[in-house]
């Protein structure tokens, strides 16, 4: 069995960077093709244990061309062909399912997720596209073991966060720690990675688990938790948004310090200064030992 290998497909939150409808300071720079910052798509990961099997973890909106710019996920043989042997689902947001649509002329998969967010999914018949003789449909229970094609190992755990937004009303709960909103844990070849693109707080169960990680691929939503405030592109704080900042009290920067494995920023909003390269946020991050994730990054384990 061979160790894991990660591309990130793309590192950017909802809307993508830039946003079609945002010119906020960031993507003011990126309209204006200023080489310090680079566009981005929506958060994907695509892991492998053999070099044949690819799990998508989360098929974002932009899958189609996500695929286009990665040659390892490309047909390979014959008429009809994918290496893409799994999608793993972290909730039921419009940026973590919209591209199982791209998936659905009638190639084998099987779609691995938690009771409720494959409820969420059947409850919208626009989804029987991806027919149920073709992709399998598998449930996960939380805290339990299953395996995936390539030889990997897998787990996902209840991470604090909320419904999807569509689905939120008027007062969600904020730290909800239950199937709408998880993190995957994925192991092979004594290698351990894990994806958490979004957490409305730090656990010392989510910290255990990092601690044992080799590679940490972690909610970089907004640097400061009023970001959007201060944009003006929002009325929400992060924490609203169910996403801890990475700067400030109880910030993803304090949280992880100290921690040995490889750290990666995903799920990046448009307004987030770390997507400027050379910027004083992204200099902290990267002096704290993380990295910004970008499109057709390849970490391998």
């Amino acid at each position: 069995m061979g160790r894991l290998t990660a591309i990130v497909l793309g590192a950017a939150a909802g809307g993508g960077f830039p946003q079609w409808n945002c010119r906020c300071p960031v993507c003011a720079l990126a309209w204006a093709g200023d080489p310090r910052v680079k566009p981005r798509t929506q958060a994907s990961l695509a892991v492998t244990a053999d070099g044949a099997h690819w799990i998508l973890l989360n098929a974002s909106p932009d899958l189609r061309t996500q695929l286009q710019a990665t040659p390892a996920l490309q047909p390979r043989r014959g008429p009809r062909d994918s290496p893409i042997a799994a999608v793993v689902l972290t909730g039921a947001e419009i940026d973590q399912t919209l591209g199982l649509f791209t998936l659905r002329e009638r190639q084998p998969f099987a779609l691995y997720a938690t009771a409720d967010t494959h409820g969420t999914v059947s409850a919208n018949p626009m989804f029987n596209a991806l027919a149920r003789d073709v992709v399998q449909r598998k449930i996960v229970v939380l805290g339990e073991m299953f395996a995936l094609p390539g030889g990997i190992e897998a787990e996902l755990f209840a991470v604090p966060g909320k419904v999807p937004l569509y689905l939120e009303g008027q007062n969600p709960d904020l730290a909800r720690e239950g199937e709408a909103n998880v993190g995957v844990e994925l192991t092979a070849g004594g290698s351990r990675l894990l994806f958490v693109p979004g957490a409305a707080a730090m656990t010392p169960s989510l910290m255990a688990r990092a601690s044992r990680a080799d590679a940490i691929f972690f909610d970089g939503t907004l640097f400061a938790d009023d970001e959007m405030i201060a944009t003006h592109t929002g009325t929400k704080t992060g924490r609203r948004m169910g996403h801890m900042p990475i700067d400030g009290e109880g910030g993803s920067l304090t949280a992880f310090a100290g921690a040995s494995a490889k750290r990666i920023y995903v799920h990046i909003n448009n307004t987030n200064p770390i997507l400027v390269d050379g910027s004083p946020e992204r200099r902290k991050v990267e002096a704290a030992g993380w990295k910004v994730g970008e499109d057709g990054m390849r970490i391998e384990l």
